[in-house]
């Protein structure tokens, strides 16, 4: 079998080596267009260390019984995260208890997780490698296998030159990938550019959106401001009926702060994409947008710690008419980058 291995392997280092790849790296010193500043600067990634990661993120060499790879929860097809799964299953068939976050511009993150725990992409990669209800490897395996793997070695010489592969080259590797990962094709962007139309119904959706008498949505999800669909932070939305401390089921960014001021509080998600990655919130509460426009409607709970912007949420939310929630629906399916959900350099290279 192991013979087997390594002649399987090495045909695909040839074919692999042989593959014409059209990714260019990001320019970190540039802001696209239409896009705030990056807020992560580092690691530029080079072309060798894209491709490196990018096998790494599908192969299954990292969990411990080599079944279960980062692809195995963030897919493609629906902009890198596990929908419609609620909660994803870690490698002994164990359900995680938060919904999985898809994976698109990252490099515009200050933190990741829906708590903040990990502070870059490289941080992030290290939690679900180790957590034994998710790949459940421990890190000095990983090292071991990469090491005498019959390919690694050399596509790590050629990403990083002479340096000691560990677990955090590894995890460099596997960033230069996933800060690649960037949505910026959808129909919106295209308007943005002036090379398609909204529809009217779109438009007003996006007014709605961004009118602080009705949806009021901007001071989180930006797409008026910036195309990036979040301001990044963090915040209370009013999802608990919480009077006391003790009534949040999941305390969030709390749990890894310890203050008070951040019960309740999770990372802001990216409209982009939104319409391909259900279920929603970070419990995966809402199975659709009808549901989370319902919500934001009509079932704000103005709860202890909620979030100052919720402005609505003394009277339950925004009030919004079936026609409008059907308006803004329309608008956010304008954000789906049907180009990054299929783009092949982003693809399984096996």
């Amino acid at each position: 079998m192991r013979v087997l291995l390594t002649i399987i392997c090495a045909t695909f280092l040839v074919a692999f080596s042989s593959y014409q790849f059209s990714f260019e790296p990001i320019d970190q010193t540039k802001t696209l267009n239409f896009f705030p500043p990056i807020a992560d600067t580092s690691n530029n990634p080079s072309t060798e260390g894209f491709e490196l990661g990018r096998m790494l993120f599908y192969d299954p060499i990292l969990s411990s019984d080599s079944t279960f790879s980062c692809a195995s929860c963030h897919r493609q097809e629906v902009a890198f995260s596990d929908a419609p799964n609620q909660f994803s299953k870690g490698i002994k068939g164990e359900k995680l208890t938060r919904n999985t976050t898809p994976l698109y511009n990252l490099a515009w993150y200050q933190a990741m997780f829906w708590d903040g725990r990990a502070k870059t992409i490289e941080e992030q990669a290290f939690h679900p490698v180790r957590a034994i209800n998710e790949m459940a490897l421990n890190w000095k395996d990983a090292e071991f296998r990469i090491n005498r793997h019959a390919i690694y070695p050399e596509l790590f010489f050629n990403a990083f030159g002479n340096q000691k592969i560990d677990s955090h080259l590894i995890t460099k590797a596997i960033g230069q990938f996933e800060r690649s990962l960037i949505s910026n094709n959808s129909k919106y962007d295209q308007v943005l550019r002036g090379e398609r139309y909204l529809t009217p119904d779109e438009y007003k959706g996006f007014e709605l959106m961004n009118d602080q008498t009705k949806g009021d949505c901007l001071h989180c999800h930006t797409t008026d401001a910036n195309a990036l669909g979040t301001t990044g932070t963090f915040s209370n939305n009013g999802l608990d009926k919480a009077v006391v401390l003790d009534d949040y089921v999941d305390r969030g960014q709390a749990s890894i702060t310890g203050k008070i001021d951040d019960l309740g509080k999770f990372k802001i998600p990216s409209l982009r994409n939104v319409a391909v990655t259900p279920p929603y919130m970070h419990d995966g509460r809402f199975k659709t947008l009808e549901e989370v426009l319902d919500f934001y409607s009509e079932e704000v709970n103005n709860s202890l710690n909620v979030d100052s912007k919720m402005t609505s949420a003394h009277r339950g939310g925004v009030h919004l008419t079936e026609q409008e929630k059907k308006q803004i629906i329309l608008f956010l399916h304008t954000l789906t980058d049907s180009t990054f959900l299929t783009n092949p350099a982003f693809s399984n290279p096996f």
